[in-house]
């Protein structure tokens, strides 16, 4: 699904399409509605800086099973292509 922010509102806002996208993704993992990864995947940025965005306006992360499985999936994932070299 896309969504269309009419150039208007960005103008109003003053922000550019990608901060948009980043206080969109920090609102929703605020309200726990989103993950870590599916949060930084939305504006568009690395865990660590979406972390780091989060961590300097006080936002704690909330981190669940959903979390540790992804975790675990890309440590897998990491060990496989280590181990094919």
């Amino acid at each position: 699904m896309s969504v269309t922010i009419p150039d208007d509102i960005l103008m109003t806002t003053r922000m550019t399409e990608r901060e948009l996208k980043q206080e969109i993704a920090v609102m929703l993992f605020a309200q726990e509605r989103l993950t870590l990864g599916q949060a930084s995947k939305l504006a568009e940025m690395k865990q660590d800086a979406f972390q780091h965005i989060l961590g300097s306006r006080k936002i704690p992360p909330h981190y669940g099973v959903e979390d540790f499985k992804q975790d675990i999936e890309n440590l897998r994932a990491e060990r496989r292509e280590v181990s094919s070299l």
